[in-house]
């Protein structure tokens, strides 16, 4: 647990299926990783029940997705304390979906040390497919719904939305989730934690740079960021402040890639005063046009 009462830090990572590319050697180097960086909350993708009970044994609770493959291949939501109450859905929104291997969502309550509080996290996986973006615009609404009802049902103050979402921000899908689109006359708004950060970086997750995807089944892949840690947004913007938002394990670690994907770590925080009111602060009220100086964000 982060040492901040006004924080935690949150990681998702796509580890890639330990029957590929010597899977031992990977995992030790994710493990290590885990031990340096200190994640509160850790979503990841493509790991087997013996990865559950590795997680187990270092002290993480954990809440395995709804779908898992045939061979015994899925996705997980962990924390270093123990999880409220959590739903879940298996994203199986068409016909094809039904059929795939798995994808699903999980959401789940987990309560820090006040002033944070009570916090949904919510773990999206949708289908990754190439040619599926109809499946992922479905899929978003139902993660954005399900996140939406049961933050009301408990009444939470923030919610946050992370995972491999096999979707590019310019895709429909991420733009409704961005709030730049509507969907079936629905919209939401969560914000991006890269993007908040690193306006002006494209940050891709899934590169042509590591050697992994050019040896895997994607070899021809361009350039993409698909994985995510968001925000979910009220009427006067997200109830949390992105600190900080760094890609990690996107080098080798003695020879080794950890992954075909690299990692997203986001340090959250409280922000200086509550969404929706004027701060008792007199220089931060004040417009900039008075010459009056606003506060600079400190850099991550």
């Amino acid at each position: 647990m982060s040492e901040d009462a006004r924080g935690m830090r949150l990681m998702t990572m796509n580890v890639l299926a330990p029957s590929y590319a010597d899977g031992p050697s990977r995992r030790a180097v994710l493990a290590e990783e885990l031990k340096r960086l200190g994640p509160d909350v850790l979503a990841l993708q493509e790991v087997t029940r013996e990865d559950v009970e590795g997680l187990e044994r270092s002290g993480w609770h954990v809440l395995p997705h709804p779908r898992w493959s045939a061979e015994g291949v899925g996705a997980v939501l962990a924390a270093r304390t123990a999880f409220g109450r959590s739903v879940s859905d298996p994203l199986e929104v068409t016909e094809r979906t039904a059929h795939t291997d798995w994808c699903g969502v999980l959401a789940a309550e987990l309560l820090f040390p006040e002033p944070l509080g009570a916090v949904l996290v919510v773990h999206h996986k949708p289908s990754w497919p190439y040619g599926w973006e109809r499946e992922r615009e479905m899929q978003a609404l139902v993660a954005a719904r399900l996140a939406e009802s049961a933050a009301a049902e408990r009444s939470l103050r923030h919610t946050v939305l992370l995972g491999d979402f096999d979707a590019t921000p310019q895709a429909a899908s991420m733009r409704f989730l961005q709030g730049l689109q509507s969907l079936e006359g629905e919209s939401v708004c969560f914000q991006d934690a890269w993007s908040t950060v690193h306006p002006s970086e494209h940050g891709p997750t899934f590169s042509s740079g590591n050697p992994l995807v050019r040896q895997g089944d994607m070899p021809e892949a361009a350039d993409r960021r698909i994985d995510y840690i968001m925000l979910r947004c009220g009427p006067y913007g997200p109830t949390l402040r992105v600190t900080s938002c760094q890609r990690v394990l996107a080098r080798p670690v003695n020879g080794v890639y950890a992954s075909d994907h690299y990692g997203l770590v986001a340090d959250l925080s409280l922000p200086d005063h509550p969404p929706g009111q004027w701060s008792s602060n007199h220089q931060q009220r004040c417009p900039s046009r008075t010459g009056v100086p606003r506060r600079t964000p400190s850099n991550p």
